[in-house]
C-alpha cells in the first residue's frame, strides 16, 4: 500500500503457460541489494493455473535477511493476468490486518481493482510471511481462541484483571510453543523486503502497489526501505507509523469507532426498522450502553448451537465489525434490534467475520498474525498498570469502545520476542509521489492518520472522501475510484487538497 515508467506492453495472452515461467526480468529489475541476495532477486516463479484464471506460484526468501545463505521460506502467490493488451506491469495487493490473506484479496480482484486497472495490470496477491500459506505463525486451537476472544475485555476488578493477564500470557506461551522460530522474522521490514524480492522476481523495476489499513503501514516502510523501486503506491485507510499502539494507536482507534456508530445512529434514525427505542443520539447511547452492561452479566442468547457465551466482548466485537463498512448497517441494525431482545446470534455472526472464524469451530491464522506481527512491529508496555491507565483514558473518551480496544493488546506484554520495530515518521526520501487515502469518519484507522502519514512522508499526496466507513478506493465513490486510477496508470498524482464529496 508505491517510479520507473511503465515497463512491458506484454498482453494478457502473452503470458506463460502451463508450468512455466516468466522470461528472464531485466538486469535494473532484479538487481539485488547484496551479491548474497542475488539468487532471490533473480529467481524464476513457477506458475501454474488455479481456478477462476488464476495462476498459483510461490517465492523464496531468506527467513532471515541478516543470514540469507540460511533457511529458506515460501511466500504464496496468485496472480489474474492483465485483461487488456496495453499491460503496465503488475500491482501488488495487502488488505491490512495485519494477518489479513492477500491471496483472498487478490482473488475478489473484480471488486477490489477497478476495470481499467484490471485491463492494463497483473494482479498479484501474496500472503505476507507468517499469514495464511505462507509459513503461517500458530498459536492455540479453535478451542482455545474462542476462549481467548471470549475474555471480559473491559474488566472491572482486579480478579478479573488477572484472568484477562493470563488469557494473555497463554496466548503468548502457544505462539512461543508452535511458532518459536517464525516468531523473530515476521516483522512488516521482512515482509517488505519480500516485496522487492517478488518485484524483481516479475520482473517490474518498480512496485506498484495498493495497500490498505495494516497495509498502508507495509507500504510506507516499503519505500522508506526502497524509494528508489516505488513507481506508485496507493495507501488507503493509513496508519501513522511514528504513534504508539498502547496508549496513541488503540485509543485514536477506540475514537474512530465511537464517531463511526454516532453516524451509524445519523443514519438508522431515517429508517423505520432502527431499533433504538429513542431517536435521542444520547439517549441511544445509553441503550447500548446498557446492552453491553447486560451482556456483562448475562450473555445473550446463542442460537447457533456451537456453546459460546456472547458476553460483552463478543457483542463489541460484533458491533465493531459492521461499523467497517456502510454497506453493513442494515444488518447491524438487526443484529442489535435482536440483541436488544436477548438474542445475540447475529452479533455473533458478524465479529466471526472480523476474526475469521468458521462454521466448524476452526481459524485462519488471522488473529495470532496479527499479535505476532504487532508485537514484533511496535515497543509495548510491560507493566500491566500501563494497561490499566490507558483503558481508563480512553474509556472517558470513547465510552463504548475504550476499554476494548486498549486492552486488546495485552499478549505483547508477555511476547517470547523483543520487538524490533521502532514507532517513527516513515519519510522515503528519493521517492515519487505516494497517494495517501483518508477517509473523514473511517472507523479503524481515523482520518488524522492519514493526514500524518502524507505529511511525513517527503513525496505523500493526500486524497481526502467525506465519507463513512474504513477506507474508499472501490466503496462507491466515483470521484476517489477515478483519481486513484489514473494515478495507478499514469502515474498522475491527485491535485493538491482533493476532497471527494460523500456519496449520498
Amino acid at each position: 500500500m508505491l517510479v520507473a515508467s511503465a515497463c512491458s506492453a506484454k498482453g494478457a495472452a502473452e503470458h506463460p503457460k502451463d508450468g512455466s515461467v516468466d522470461p528472464p526480468a531485466g538486469a535494473a529489475a532484479t538487481q539485488a541489494p547484496s551479491d548474497a541476495l542475488a539468487p532471490f532477486y533473480t529467481q524464476k516463479i513457477a506458475w501454474t493455473p488455479c481456478k477462476d484464471n488464476f495462476q498459483c506460484g510461490r517465492l523464496d526468501v531468506p527467513l532471515d535477511y541478516a543470514n540469507p545463505g540460511g533457511e529458506r521460506i515460501k511466500i504464496s502467490l496468485v496472480r489474474l493476468p492483465a485483461t487488456g493488451t496495453d499491460r503496465v506491469g503488475s500491482i501488488l495487493l495487502n488488505p491490512g490486518g495485519p494477518g489479513g490473506s492477500g491471496i483472498e484479496y487478490a482473488r475478489a480482484a473484480k471488486t477490489v481493482l477497478s476495470p481499467a486497472v484490471l485491463s492494463r495490470f497483473d494482479t498479484v496477491g501474496f500472503d505476507p510471511r507468517g499469514v495464511g500459506e505462507s509459513s503461517p505463525v500458530r498459536c492455540l486451537s479453535g478451542a482455545q481462541l474462542d476462549k481467548f476472544i471470549g475474555l471480559d475485555g473491559t474488566p472491572d476488578n482486579p480478579a478479573e484483571v488477572a484472568a484477562l493477564a493470563k488469557g494473555a500470557k497463554e496466548f503468548a506461551e502457544g505462539c512461543e510453543a508452535k511458532s518459536a522460530k517464525l516468531l523473530p522474522h515476521v516483522g512488516t521490514a521482512d515482509a517488505a523486503r519480500d516485496m522487492d524480492v517478488l518485484r524483481a522476481a516479475l520482473g517490474d523495476k518498480g512496485l506498484t502497489y495498493l495497500g490498505k489499513s495494516y497495509g498502508t503501514y507495509l507500504g510506507a516502510v516499503y519505500a522508506d526501505l526502497f524509494p528508489k523501486k516505488v513507481r506508485a503506491l496507493v495507501l488507503d485507510g493509513a496508519i501513522d507509523p511514528s504513534l504508539p499502539p498502547v496508549p496513541d494507536i488503540n485509543a485514536a482507534q477506540a475514537r474512530g469507532f465511537e464517531v463511526a456508530f454516532r453516524s451509524f445512529l445519523d443514519d438508522c434514525f431515517k429508517e423505520s426498522s432502527c431499533p433504538f427505542s429513542s431517536r435521542n443520539t444520547e439517549m441511544a447511547l445509553t441503550q447500548l450502553s446498557n446492552l453491553l452492561q447486560a451482556a456483562d452479566q448475562h450473555p445473550l442468547r446463542n442460537n447457533t448451537g456451537d456453546g459460546r457465551k456472547i458476553d460483552e466482548s463478543w457483542t463489541t466485537l460484533g458491533i465493531v465489525t459492521a461499523l467497517y463498512d456502510k454497506r453493513s448497517w442494515p444488518v447491524l441494525r438487526a443484529a442489535l434490534g435482536q440483541a436488544f431482545r436477548g438474542d445475540g446470534t447475529t452479533l455473533l455472526k458478524l465479529a466471526d467475520i472480523l476474526v475469521d472464524r468458521h462454521q466448524d469451530g476452526t481459524y485462519s491464522n488471522q488473529t495470532e498474525a496479527n499479535m505476532a506481527v504487532n508485537c514484533l512491529d511496535h515497543p509495548y508496555p510491560h507493566k500491566i498498570s500501563a494497561y490499566e491507565d490507558a483503558a481508563r483514558a480512553a474509556q472517558k473518551e470513547s465510552p463504548h469502545f475504550g476499554a476494548y480496544v486498549m486492552w486488546g493488546s495485552l499478549p505483547c506484554e508477555y511476547w517470547p520476542v523483543k520487538p524490533t520495530g521502532v514507532n517513527k515518521p516513515l519519510k522515503a526520501a528519493g521517492s515519487p509521489p505516494i497517494v495517501v487515502v483518508g477517509t473523514q469518519r473511517d472507523p479503524a484507522t481515523p482520518y488524522e492518520w492519514a493526514k500524518s502519514l502524507a505529511s511525513e512522508l517527503s513525496s505523500g499526496v493526500l486524497l481526502s472522501y467525506d465519507g463513512d466507513g474504513h477506507t474508499a478506493y472501490r466503496t462507491g465513490s466515483t470521484c476517489i475510484d477515478e483519481a486513484v486510477d489514473r494515478y495507478l496508470i499514469s502515474l498522475t498524482p491527485p491535485s493538491k487538497g482533493t476532497l471527494c464529496p460523500k456519496v449520498t
